[in-house]
């Protein structure tokens, strides 16, 4: 039996009846965690406390309230999409949790004084998140659809799916013309066209007494009502919360023995059990297998998603080999959906034109047309009227009048038939204008079919990603046996003409900073912006570490660290070497940089010459701090930055004194002020970068122009010659 990897419909409305309870509820703080299309909000509930609500979007689908012990730490620096969550609902109040009709999508609206904010969970398809305002706008979303049906997209107006079926709400009679317009079996007609799925179709069936593959021709109308009654039982259950949510095993033994009778306190037991499935509700189907109880469906949820994803991984902790290739099938059925959307979008707007270019090949027929319906509605004539008035002088063959095949009083239109094309006009304006309109709609559906040509190279960029994954993957027992031989060898690897390049990587705490390491080994970590700098000198400043500014308005405070922040602080005699960079870090970062200076000066203090605390008469902003008694200055200090890629220990950007980074990076290149924006010299060095790897994949991954932009002062800069 496979095991549940997405919340059925089902599981969404017993979820909207338990999240009410959750209303009240502040936000606290967003996250999203993109390697693993998890996005988090951490609430605050008068009640319960912390409240930690998860939704994922990857192979598993899922969206509930998860403890606070199965909760991933937080990611480093949030992406942008995490950081307009924060600005847009910190401190809001969660006003609503509502299942859109009987679909898998979960909205969830905050409100603050300031603004409404829905957030709009898609847990079908590749799944999605999109954050609307107050008019239902789009925000944001972590993907773009751009389909024919529908559009998904910054900017735009939030478009559903297509509403389904909603057998919950549905009186009999809707209900039994449902079922009896289906030419399929009842468990069919169940699962797709009442939308239960095949579990719970089944589900329906056996509470009903009534065979699976049983046509429904054949249904008896006794049938059709207890079907309707269980059917309705269970809309009652869901919609009142009375729930008794299951977590289900099957047992892993060789003989496939049921376990339903076994103790659950019996390790050897447990040992042989696997979860396959979470229910809000006791199902009969699942009458064989052992079932654990929990007191709210959440609970449950979170057992099974968390203990599944654990189980999933197998002995010796290795995880198993994804399906590459469900993900390549996947993402080339959306690009032949994505291709024929374009197709349509190019006929549409064609059409478009060429209903505007007949127009005005037919320019007197049309504007006869026109003028006389605007005379008649300046002499107040019923519409109706006008449009018999047309009807008569067709029979008396007047071309005009023939034209018209249709008029829509409450839209104020007129359809003509033109050559076999029928063109809808305004009434109330000329023939240019209605022209006009129909030029600007395809110019629109133009612009449709470049917003999908966009969608089509992300989605193709998604297929050679993955693509490049599985050649890495299978490419990894090589890999190591390399490794391995590398290891024996006492030259060292050659990273820019090697082939394929393993990425290795883990978070650090100071990357939510600007940081290096000295070419001595010391952490140096300096602040972005002002509320990095009060957070560093009020959290990591330690004795025995150093404070560094540049003698300069407008510059990061840097620290360089004695110890790490769980370790004991202790006093150091830094190496001459490592002062130097941390100074000349300090310099480059600071409004030297952004004033196209090539040097300044910068001055050290110990941390207890910082303080918050002003003088009499002072005033301290944000970010700035009294700095008493004697400094030491390094005067001069070259403002110079090298951006590296390191391949050895681990693969990521580095970036800062030259001297530092050079001998960590397995190339880098050393940038100075100069005329080219940050986000503009990113994607040199970026072109360079991939220049340089025989792997330029390995670049693209490792090493994008954003990535590279974060080492980057602000400012303008160029490349140096080396």
């Amino acid at each position: 039996m496979d095991e549940k990897r997405e919340l059925t419909s089902v599981d969404l409305a017993a979820l909207e009846s338990e999240l009410s309870d959750y209303l009240g509820a502040k936000l606290d703080k967003a996250y999203l965690y993109a390697d693993d299309d998890v996005v988090r909000l951490k609430l605050r509930d008068f009640d319960r406390g912390r409240v930690e609500f998860i939704i994922e979007l990857g192979d598993v689908k899922r969206a509930h309230v998860a403890a606070t012990e199965h909760v991933p730490d937080a990611p480093g620096r949030p992406p942008d999409f995490a950081m307009m969550l924060r600005n847009r609902l910190s401190g809001a109040d969660l006003a609503r949790v509502e299942q859109f009709e009987f679909d898998r999508i979960l909205e969830l609206e905050f409100d603050r004084e300031d603004a409404s904010t829905t957030i709009v969970a898609e847990l079908f398809g590749d799944g999605n998140v999109a954050v609307l305002d107050e008019h239902g706008e789009v925000i944001d979303c972590l993907d773009t659809i751009r389909l024919k049906s529908r559009t998904v997209a910054p900017g735009t107006p939030y478009e559903f799916p297509s509403a389904r079926f909603n057998p919950l709400t549905v009186d009999y009679e809707g209900f039994a013309a449902r079922i009896r317009e289906s030419d399929a079996d009842v468990v069919r007609t169940l699962a797709t066209q009442l939308n239960f799925g095949g579990l719970y179709g089944e589900e329906l069936c056996s509470r009903a007494d009534i065979e699976y593959n049983l046509p429904v021709e054949e249904l008896t109308d006794e049938q059709l009502e207890r079907l309707y009654e269980v059917v309705s039982e269970l809309a009652t259950q869901l919609r009142e919360g009375d729930l008794d949510p299951r977590v289900y095993y099957e047992s892993t033994e060789d003989d496939g023995g049921d376990s339903d009778d076994a103790d659950a306190s019996d390790g050897n037991e447990e040992e042989n059990r696997r979860r396959v499935d979470v229910t809000p509700i006791p199902l009969v189907e699942y009458e064989h297998l052992y079932s654990e109880p929990f007191e709210e469906f959440n609970d449950a949820l979170d057992d099974y998603f968390f203990n599944f994803q654990r189980e999933e991984q197998v002995e010796g902790g290795e995880p198993q080999r994804p399906d590459f290739e469900a993900e390549v099938s996947k993402y080339e059925h959306i690009i032949r959906q994505q291709e024929e959307a374009i197709e349509d979008f190019e006929a549409d707007a064609e059409a478009e034109r060429e209903k505007a270019e007949l127009l005005y090949a037919n320019y007197d027929l049309v504007d006869e047309v026109l003028s006389t319906v605007q005379a008649a509605r300046e002499d107040d004539v019923p519409w109706a009227e006008i449009e018999a008035t047309f009807e008569e002088g067709a029979d008396q063959g007047i071309p005009a009048a023939a034209a018209v095949v249709g008029i829509d009083g409450t839209e104020g239109t007129v359809t003509l038939d033109i050559d076999g094309t029928r063109v809808t006009v305004d009434a109330h304006t000329g023939v240019e204008k209605n022209a006009d309109e129909l030029y600007k709609e395809a110019k629109r559906i133009e612009g449709k079919k470049e917003g999908a040509l966009a969608a089509i190279e992300d989605t193709r960029e998604d297929l050679e990603a993955v693509q490049e994954r599985r050649e890495e993957w299978e490419a990894e027992d090589t890999e190591t046996e390399t490794e391995d031989d590398e290891d024996k060898d006492d030259e060292p690897t050659d990273w820019l003409s090697e082939p394929s390049i393993p990425i290795r990587s883990t978070e650090q705490w100071y990357e939510q900073f600007r940081w290096f390491h000295t070419a001595d080994g010391y952490l140096v970590i300096g602040g972005r912006d002002a509320d990095d700098n009060e957070e560093l000198v009020q959290k990591y400043l330690e004795r025995g570490d150093k404070f560094f500014h540049a003698q300069a308005h407008g510059g990061p405070v840097t620290v360089l660290k004695a110890t790490g922040p769980s370790e004991p602080a202790k006093e150091v005699e830094f190496p001459q070497s490592s002062l130097d960079q941390a100074a000349q870090f300090a310099v480059s970062y600071s409004s030297v940089w952004k004033d196209g200076r090539f040097a300044g000066d910068v001055y050290m203090v110990d941390p207890d010459q910082v303080s918050k605390t002003p003088e009499s008469g002072e005033y301290l902003e944000k970010g700035g701090f009294a700095v008493r008694g004697d400094r030491t200055y390094f005067e001069d200090t070259a403002a110079s930055v090298a951006v590296g890629i390191t391949c050895d220990d681990e693969t990521r950007v580095i970036g800062g004194p030259p001297a530092a980074i050079r001998p960590q990076a397995a190339t880098s290149i050393t940038v100075e002020p100069g005329q080219y924006a940050q986000n503009d010299i990113a994607k040199m060095l970026y072109r360079e970068f991939k220049s340089r790897f025989a792997d330029e994949t390995f670049v693209r991954k490792v090493a994008s122009p954003d990535r590279i932009q974060e080492f980057l002062p602000p400012g303008g800069s160029r490349m140096v010659e080396e």
